[in-house]
């Protein structure tokens, strides 16, 4: 009888190991066949290696006084004063409001209007006019940073801007837009609509050719008039692909465009344009406080992945599409 249990107990013994020798030899066959796309593979596997994940280990300067001389693991610890220092700073509760308004304005106007032009543009028949619509919102995808800031500047001065000059043409006095602290996060918000909606809508226009025609075909059986096959069909189509790109956009809720944003400022309009990004890169890069900088940094990072885990569990749980 103790034999039996013993032969028993190496049999549970042995059977992982071989079951971990098939598992290697199906990986090694699966190498040999498939070799050159492992190659491919290899590139950007080692690109968020080294770029992406083995940075993460200075993310520890958060947490220490930092002296160029000893370098971060040599600097003396501090623990969380940094983050201390900038939960008891003033501004913070200002950055925050801003951070999250602009965000969410952006979320609230920006998502759905590529999804509406994508719809719009699968309605077309006419191809010219489908090509040069897509052709004219893409286009500005592609204009730099620099070029855009300097393009809105030009559009909105008080002098010799665009708008302005047809608003005096009218009858109305100058305005300084980019003065006016409430008109700010609508300049930013619209500008940076304008310049991605097309690009973005290219996401949804794929999405939409993969759908099935014989559920168009259906419709128009059963009836369906335009609006009632865009209700059923399209948006039902184009659904997983809008959940994944809502979930990725509320995780980086917090990470607006620094360049943008810095660009546009000025001492008028602070009191709301002045966000987490900018506010690093004023006092804690400009200032060489680097512990600090990397404090607030990984806090904002801490919060968008906290958004995106909320997020992903919420959309698996509604519409059964998440991330993982």
């Amino acid at each position: 009888m103790e034999l039996s249990t013993l032969f028993s107990k190496s049999k549970t013994v042995r059977a992982p190991n071989g079951k971990r020798s098939e598992i290697g030899r199906a990986a090694y066959r699966s190498f040999r066949r498939h070799w050159q796309l492992y190659l491919l593979v290899i590139p950007p596997v080692l690109y968020f290696i080294i770029f992406k994940y083995l940075p993460m280990a200075n993310a520890v300067l958060a947490f220490k006084n930092y002296n160029v001389v000893k370098g971060i693991w040599g600097s003396p610890w501090v623990g969380t004063q940094y983050f201390e220092m900038f939960f008891r700073n003033p501004a913070f509760a200002t950055l925050i409001k801003n951070t999250l308004y602009i965000s969410f304005y952006q979320l609230i106007v920006g998502f759905p209007i590529p999804i509406l032009l994508a719809l719009a543009l699968n309605e077309v028949k006419s191809a010219r006019f489908k090509k040069t619509v897509q052709m004219v919102t893409y286009a500005p995808y592609f204009i730099s940073t620099v070029v855009m800031v300097s393009i809105i500047m030009l559009f909105l001065s008080p002098r010799l801007g665009i708008v302005n000059t047809i608003a005096g043409a009218l009858g109305f006095e100058a305005i300084n837009y980019l003065g006016e602290p409430g008109m700010f996060r609508t300049i930013y918000v619209l500008s940076d609509v304008w310049q991605t909606m097309g690009y973005s809508a290219v996401i949804y226009l794929a999405a939409l050719a993969g759908v099935d025609p014989s559920l168009y075909e259906a419709a128009k059986v059963d009836g369906a008039n335009r609006f009632q096959k865009i209700l059923n069909v399209d948006l039902p189509g184009i659904l997983p692909a809008a959940v994944i790109i809502l979930i990725l956009s509320v995780g980086n809720i917090m990470a607006l465009g620094f360049e943008k944003m810095y660009l546009l400022q000025n001492p008028l309009n602070l009191s709301t344009s002045e966000i987490i990004s900018t506010y690093v890169y004023k006092i804690g890069l400009l200032n060489a406080n680097y512990s600090f900088a990397t404090a607030v940094g990984l806090f904002n990072s801490l919060i968008n992945l906290v958004l995106l885990l909320v997020v992903n569990a919420i959309a698996k749980r509604a519409s059964n599409t998440s991330l993982w």
